[in-house]
């Protein structure tokens, strides 16, 4: 076997401070069967949104090097939180493609809108990080950003609360704002958001376009891979193990939440010790 074709073998590894990733891995799941994944949850760590900048790049080069010890051949940031803070260093100091959230999802709102209103919703790190407004300005400088964090968005749909009302009213309140100012489409900033799209898309009306950055990247990862020669060929063989997880904490919990939204069933999450990275 050449060394190309090694490469092509190896597996993509998947990072997020918790189950929200999940949401990424799905897609990639979907959209590039031939691929295996590593994928890793910080759950000891989780919520990164509310953490400083400086942490969320030091948990983030944890887990790369974690990754990189899995023979991985690309890595895809699957959070916003750590796209938005920690992509810039990852890019400088690891040696293979590294893909973030982020910026699929900020061409995909360019592209869609038809009265340059755009929101973002996410984290408050993601929000204070300015990420969204950044690449979408460099796209359309004409472009209105309006952006709101949502923190309460993440406990509720960890906690499985995701077609109960206490998220419908939080949601009410967080988005009442971008509908007075008439955005016509929306960025569902963290990997989270997703699982509670339809409420989401309920409270803002069929008129406004959400922009789901978990099915963006992966889109983007296909076309990464393809144009550095690193697609693979050809479905694993029987017996091969094509995904693995990978936890710093609570195993059971994760991956009972796993197999509440993945088709793809979840065997096992093994737990390692991320400080040790």
């Amino acid at each position: 076997m050449s060394e190309q074709e090694e490469m092509r073998d190896r597996p993509i590894g998947v990072f997020d401070s918790g189950v929200g990733g999940l949401t990424v891995a799905r897609e990639i799941m979907r959209q590039l069967p031939n691929e295996r994944i590593v994928y890793f949850g910080d759950t000891a760590r989780v919520p990164y949104g509310s953490k400083s900048p400086e942490t969320i790049v030091k948990f983030s080069r944890q887990i790369v090097r974690f990754l990189q010890t899995q023979d991985v051949k690309a890595i895809v940031i699957a959070c916003n939180s750590a796209s938005s803070c920690a992509v810039g260093a990852l890019e400088q100091e690891a040696d293979l493609p590294i893909i973030d959230v982020v910026r699929p999802g900020a061409k995909t709102a360019v592209g869609a809108t038809k009265n340059n209103k755009i929101g973002v919703i996410a984290t408050e790190a993601t929000i204070g990080s300015g990420i969204y407004s950044r690449y979408i300005k460099e796209q359309d400088p004409d472009a209105m950003v309006l952006s709101k964090a949502c923190p309460l968005f993440v406990p509720l749909v960890e906690e499985g609360l995701w077609e109960d009302p206490v998220t419908d009213e939080i949601a009410g309140r967080y988005l009442t704002e971008l509908i007075d100012v008439g955005i016509d489409t929306l960025i569902l900033g963290c990997t989270h958001y997703p699982i509670i799209r339809s409420t989401i898309g309920r409270i803002m009306g069929e008129g406004v376009t959400l922009v789901n950055p978990a099915y963006e990247t992966a889109r983007e990862l296909k076309r990464l891979l393809q144009e550095k020669g690193l697609e693979s060929g050809h479905r694993p063989g029987l017996g091969t193990e094509l995904y693995r997880f990978f936890v710093s904490d609570a195993a059971d919990k994760f991956q009972k939440f796993a197999n509440s939204i993945l088709t793809y069933g979840i065997l096992s999450a093994k737990v390692i010790n991320i400080d040790e990275y």
